[in-house]
């Protein structure tokens, strides 16, 4: 008897998939980023670049929401990107041809100039230096079409700053291509951090449950990061030529104790123990 699709993901222990289910919500960044674009130029955005794109599941996720969209797709490892063609990319279609994934360092690769730049997940950490961090949004907003947006997003919180390991369970659900993913159990585990310069090292670990066994993958992910702060962040955003720079926060429900899942512009809001917020450059 052949194996159904939920043990098959189970044994093979994809790490891109669990990855994907686990940490990323391409519909809920897209949605956002139309909201804020609409909301801010007052008409919708058609051309995206994901920079540090990975398997690039947002940027095909955009191609596919609508037949006038593009997107590229920039990132340095082969092997992730060619994940994202042979699993992704091979199952958009005729969108396919609206996508176009690129090798390369973010601060060199050259694209046609587009309405938005992102790059999530944190990955513009990996630059720990100052004067890095401006190149590279020198460059983004040079990628920029006049009225174009960045956006980023930021953790931070009193947790943020110590060693610990956060646990979350992942419930069943479906992957791109529609095979069913198992539950399984996500672990974050933050290492260590300096307080004098900010750098701190972070891996992923999976644990799936499966006819009674556990299999667990040990350091799927790991990161060697600066954490970067807002007011830093604002700063050299504005130093590399952003007109502005707005600060979208999730709201928190008292009465559930979790977050609302509704990120609102903030000037000003109270630490806590962990959030994530998006930090958009605006241009001219």
């Amino acid at each position: 008897m052949s194996s159904s699709p939920t043990r098959r993901i189970a044994e093979d222990l994809d790490k891109f998939v669990l990855y994907s289910a686990a940490v990323q919500s391409t519909d809920v960044d897209l949605d956002f980023f139309e909201r804020v674009y609409r909301k801010l130029r007052g008409e919708r955005f058609r051309t995206l670049r994901e920079d540090f794109c990975g398997t690039a599941a947002l940027a095909c996720e955009w191609v596919r929401r609508k037949r006038h969209n593009r997107a590229w797709g920039v990132d340095l490892d082969e092997t992730t990107l060619e994940w994202g063609r042979r699993t992704y990319v091979s199952r958009l279609g005729t969108a396919a041809s609206r996508l176009t994934l690129l090798r390369g360092d973010v601060l060199e690769i050259q694209t046609p100039r587009v309405d938005v730049v992102c790059a999530l997940n944190f990955s513009y950490c990996v630059f720990k230096r100052r004067n890095e961090l401006r190149s590279y949004l020198e460059a983004t907003r040079r990628r920029l079409r006049p009225g174009g947006l960045l956006f980023l997003d930021a953790y931070g919180g009193t947790g943020a700053i110590c060693p610990d390991t956060e646990r979350r369970r992942i419930a069943p659900c479906a992957a791109f291509d529609g095979t069913r993913v198992p539950g399984f159990v996500y672990v974050w585990e933050q290492v260590s951090f300096n307080p004098v310069d900010h750098a701190t090292v972070c891996h992923i670990h999976f644990r799936v449950r499966q006819n009674g066994r556990v299999q667990e993958m040990r350091r799927a992910f790991t990161y060697d990061w600066r954490l970067w702060t807002l007011p830093e962040l604002r700063e050299i955003l504005l130093e590399a030529g952003f007109r502005d720079v707005l600060v979208y926060v999730e709201g928190w429900d008292d009465e559930a104790n979790e977050s609302d899942g509704v990120y609102r512009l903030r000037r000003q809001f109270e630490n806590q123990i962990g959030w994530v917020a998006y930090v958009v450059g605006v241009t001219e």
